[in-house]
């Protein structure tokens, strides 16, 4: 927890009115630990990005909070408190995602306030155009929220029998309204004294993780992970003296595909729990050796663990046009993160309908595409240019440039000599990869991605939109942690050798609060992603059929 200063600016009463007001004159403000922080001066400067704490404007953000930052970090958030709230707060919608916020006037704003939790509060509403999708979804999720499982059920079923394919968006608006029933009805109601319990065992459990030294650090473990980064790397090199171009580039993505896995630790501080070294550690690891940007991973990846499987908000399933993991991104949805349109265009529509056949083939090319946004990321500069990381970008791009010399200078062009060598170097090093990529979307790709608006619980969201994946212990060293994904997201900081030792903790919190606990074999897992990109190439050909048969009407009625 959090240490505050005393003072009368942190004592301040604030109303949620006030709170709201201050939103909605442009301020960043968090609540964490019932107190209120404003956060504008941090976010060019925070490590993990701006868009991380953007999603967090408006709600309490302290799980989150606690989950990623070090007790050091959270000392300093003192300089930020402006007040303190009283009683449990009620989530607005961050602007960023929509939220829409009344300014505050003194005297009129005493008249507007109404602290009656169980009403929608003001930022239901949405800046932007009405959408017949989120607009019911809202709606929607406030006239069920103490629904009994068996009328959300039932009511799932009508939506699903009720909705003919005769119009594109009618389909997908009936979709979505049907996925939000059966996660209703699946997951713990989301009204206030269910989440609340969600909430307390959570934390609980993170005490007794505490107390069993599960966040410290096994170092010999780390031993071991150095001694077969050691073989890969040396069997790489005796490779290429023999002229054995192919194994050597085999052996070289097999350690790139291990490193992986430290610097996903690294940039969790997950090894020394210390923000400078773990950095480090991370930047050498990513960029001198595997010409990658940690600071373009931590970007994309906190904002992702905030806002995991949202269609709209979650960069790790924003794949348009080659993949679409929701019926939702059939519409053009704008990304807040890319700040960009998602197009479902004529491109998308040829290849989504196929994306079950193409997955694997265009996961064995993604290491490219990293490639691609590291120096993207670095030649823009988005990260911070002050503060504690400061200097990350530049030893980055002093790392890509290092990267670069060894791997495209030293052995690409001098060591190896003729093309056929050089081309079966550089393929099969990158294509041995692809079994990474497939495990950073196996425990995300077949997982909700319906919306249940701000009520929903930091524990509760983790849980619905991330599965595990079972495999014996032996081969722990395969996953390198990415199989435990759902723990992972419940408590980041916490070091890959001890989640198997979680797991059952974990599994026991979520049999007392009644959250289903997501966990299958590699191969059954791979089935669902593979269904569930079936399922959305099912419903793009529908929806093609659906704006067809709709141009097909209107060029009969207009006598084209």
């Amino acid at each position: 927890m959090v240490s505050y200063q005393s003072s009368s600016r942190t004592k301040a009463l604030l109303s949620r009115r006030k709170v709201e007001g201050l939103i909605a004159d442009g301020r960043s403000i968090i609540i964490v630990d019932q107190r209120v922080l404003k956060v504008d001066p941090w976010l060019k400067y925070h490590p993990g990005g701006a868009k991380a704490i953007m999603h967090m404007v408006g709600r309490d953000a302290t799980d989150e909070v606690n989950g990623f930052h070090s007790p050091e970090a959270k000392k300093q958030m003192e300089r930020y408190c402006i007040g303190r709230v009283e009683g449990r707060w009620v989530n607005f919608i961050p602007p960023i995602q929509g939220g829409k916020f009344r300014a505050y006037v003194e005297g009129l704003a005493d008249v507007e306030e109404d602290e009656n939790e169980d009403t929608t509060p003001a930022t239901s509403e949405i800046s932007r155009t009405p959408s017949p999708i989120f607009d019911a979804e809202d709606h929607h999720i406030r006239r069920r929220i103490n629904s009994k499982n068996d009328s959300l059920i039932s009511s799932a079923s009508s939506v699903s029998s009720a909705a003919e394919p005769d119009d594109g968006m009618s389909y997908l608006d009936a979709q979505t309204k049907e996925q939000i029933d059966l996660d209703l009805a699946k997951y713990p109601s989301l009204d206030r004294d269910t989440q609340d319990e969600v909430v307390r065992k959570y934390r609980l459990l993170d005490q007794r993780i505490r107390a069993e030294s599960l966040y410290d650090c096994n170092y010999f473990a780390y031993a071991v992970e150095g001694c077969r980064y050691t073989f890969l790397a040396c069997m790489m090199l005796f490779c290429l003296h023999w002229g054995w171009y192919g194994t050597s580039g085999l052996f070289l993505g097999c350690l790139w595909h291990q490193l992986v896995f430290t610097v996903h630790d690294a940039g969790h501080m997950g090894i020394t729990h210390n923000f400078t070294v773990d950095t480090v550690i991370g930047i050498i690891i990513a960029d001198f050796i595997g010409g990658l940007s940690v600071g373009w991973w931590k970007h994309n990846h906190n904002v992702h663990h905030i806002v995991t499987n949202s269609p709209e908000h979650d960069p790790d399933i924003e794949h348009l046009p080659f993949f679409a993991i929701s019926h939702r991104f059939l519409e053009s949805l704008t990304s807040s993160f890319y700040e960009r349109v998602m197009a479902f265009d004529a491109f998308a529509k040829i290849i989504i309908p196929y994306q079950a056949y193409l997955y694997y083939p265009i996961l064995t090319f993604g290491r490219f595409n990293l490639y691609f946004l590291s120096w993207e990321f670095l030649i823009k500069g988005t990260g911070p240019k002050k503060g504690p990381a400061w200097w990350h970008r530049w030893l980055e791009i002093t790392g890509q440039l290092f990267f670069w010399y060894w791997f495209g200078y030293v052995i690409m062009y001098k060591t190896i000599p003729n093309t056929s060598g050089r081309f079966a170097f550089l393929m099969i090093s990158h294509m041995v990869t692809m079994p990474l990529h497939a495990q950073i979307t196996l425990s995300h790709f077949s997982m909700s991605t319906a919306e249940l608006g701000p009520y929903e619980s930091f524990p509760q969201k983790m849980l619905r939109t991330t599965m595990d994946v079972d495999c014996p212990q032996w081969l722990d060293f395969f996953h390198g942690g990415l199989q435990f994904q759902a723990i992972h997201h419940l408590f980041p900081r916490m070091p890959r050798h001890n989640l198997r030792r979680t797991q059952k903790l974990v599994q026991e919190f979520c049999s007392e609060v009644g959250i289903p606990y997501a966990l299958y074999g590699f191969v059954d897992g791979s089935k669902q992603v593979i269904g569930r990109l079936e399922e959305v190439g099912r419903q793009a050909a529908i929806l093609a059929k659906c704006q067809k048969t709709i141009a097909e009407r209107g060029d009969v009625l207009y006598g084209h």
